[in-house]
């Protein structure tokens, strides 16, 4: 099975996916890998990975903008950050589990149904 053959919002959410991955890591990946690094070291690394983010976010927008609209695209991206983020905080970081994680997913799952409805 290649990727062509999964409808469009599944296309678009897996390399969202994919490339939030990769964001997460060039914005926040330094502060624990390269904490006692000279700034422009983490900048230079963080651009690095952001690479290889870009290469997944911008096919991930030109597929999804052929039967999403710019709004489903976002709250689409927002969600999956989010998705991504929490695992990546409490696993990789090691930052404690927050119930405000949760208020946040419910809020972030309001902005789905409003900006989905009707389509």
């Amino acid at each position: 099975m290649n990727l062509s053959s999964l409808p469009i919002p599944l296309q678009t959410a897996l390399l969202l996916v994919c490339s939030n991955v990769f964001m997460t890591f060039a914005w926040y990946g330094h502060l624990k890998n390269l904490g006692s690094s000279p700034w422009y070291v983490a900048a230079l690394v963080s651009w690095g990975i952001a690479l290889f983010e870009y290469l997944f976010q911008v096919p991930a927008n030109r597929i999804g903008a052929q039967q999403l609209s710019l709004g489903q695209l976002k709250i689409m991206q927002e969600v999956i950050t989010l998705s991504v983020f929490v695992p990546f905080a409490v696993f990789y970081m090691k930052q404690p589990p927050r119930l405000d994680f949760l208020w946040a997913g419910l809020c972030m799952m309001g902005a789905v149904y409003f900006v989905f409805r009707g389509n």
